[in-house]
């Protein structure tokens, strides 16, 4: 075989191997849970988000880079084995409280990637930044707030307070990640002794609670009874005042009618005021005028009589009463 017809045969070759791989590098395929991003000569294009067949020039003018749409999870401070055991890293989550003590802190970052071309380009390891940024935003929000608070009710505001921080911190960064949420695993004591000794306290203080919220819910049941019994007397005060005004009301109308029956007729108006006046003072008793010679004048039932029924036996002492005929008096 001559040397012209080899070089033919190569350069035939050579073409053919160009023509397949322009073929089989030029299409690409984007899933639903992808997201891709086009380079061309080291440039990087618009990410292309939709899904399907695509068309590209062929390597090495241009290639793809395909990065996943899915939520991510890092998890600080503690991974998981393959087994299912947790490994714990105190170096990551041993961290320093507002007033001076240590808890161990592990928690879970949800993120993921919302600008293909800076999480490729802007830096060397996005996942790192991203790691290192957790630790400084939870370490800064633990060191401002107090052990009571970390280890008890105020978790979710210190996952609140992380999630700001970090997502600041991120956007500041560029690296082509958005935070979604921020989830504290555990926060603890060191140690079991120092654990007990809190946990100790954690019960006296919600004792504590129980025992004052028990005293309010007393006092408030003794305010609304001492509240209702003075309402009552005052209720009770304002119906005697009101009858005890009536009832003198009714009085002046009755001295207003005899005065003037006494006007009209003063001799007639005494004696009968005299003799109501001894029968109230002398209820029951049988009263009997006499003259002055001791003679017996008239007899006056004065009390009322009540035929259908019997009549008492009169008491054994009598009460006589004189009076001078025609005195007036």
């Amino acid at each position: 075989m001559s040397a012209k017809r080899l070089i033919s045969i190569l350069a035939v070759a050579i073409i053919g191997i160009i023509l397949l791989s322009a073929v089989f590098t030029s299409w690409y395929t984007v899933d639903e849970s992808e997201q891709a991003i086009v380079i061309t000569f080291g440039k990087a294009g618009d990410p292309i988000t939709e899904s399907g067949l695509k068309f590209k020039m062929p390597w090495p003018i241009q290639k793809v880079e395909k990065l996943s749409k899915e939520t991510f999870s890092l998890r600080f401070g503690f991974k998981q084995t393959a087994d299912g055991e947790i490994d714990s890293f105190d170096k990551d989550t041993k961290m320093i409280t507002g007033d001076d003590n240590i808890v161990l802190t592990d928690l879970v970052v949800q993120w993921k990637i919302t600008e293909p071309k800076a999480y490729l380009f802007y830096s060397e390891n996005p996942q790192e930044m991203l790691h290192d940024a957790t630790s400084a935003s939870i370490r800064s929000v633990i060191g401002n707030s107090k052990i009571d608070d970390a280890l008890t009710s105020g978790k979710a505001q210190i996952e609140a307070d992380t999630l700001d921080l970090l997502s600041s911190l991120i956007e500041k960064y560029d690296i082509g990640i958005s935070v979604l949420t921020v989830k504290l695993q555990d926060v603890e004591l060191p140690n079991a002794e120092v654990r007990s000794a809190f946990m100790a306290v954690t019960d006296a203080e919600e004792t504590k609670n129980t025992k004052v919220n028990q005293a309010r819910k007393y006092e408030n049941q003794k305010m609304s009874e001492a509240i209702g019994e003075k309402d009552a007397i005052i209720s009770n005060a304002t119906g005697l005042k009101t009858s005890r005004i009536e009832q003198a009301k009714g009085d002046i109308a009755l001295f207003d009618k005899l005065y003037a029956e006494y006007q009209n007729n003063k001799e007639i108006t005494k004696q009968r005021l005299i003799m109501e006046t001894l029968d109230a003072v002398l209820p029951g008793a049988q009263i009997y005028i006499m003259n002055d010679e001791g003679g017996t004048m008239k007899y006056l039932p004065l009390q009322a009589m009540d035929q259908n029924k019997q009549a008492t036996p009169p008491t054994t002492t009598d009460t006589e009463t004189k009076t001078e005929e025609g005195s007036g008096k």
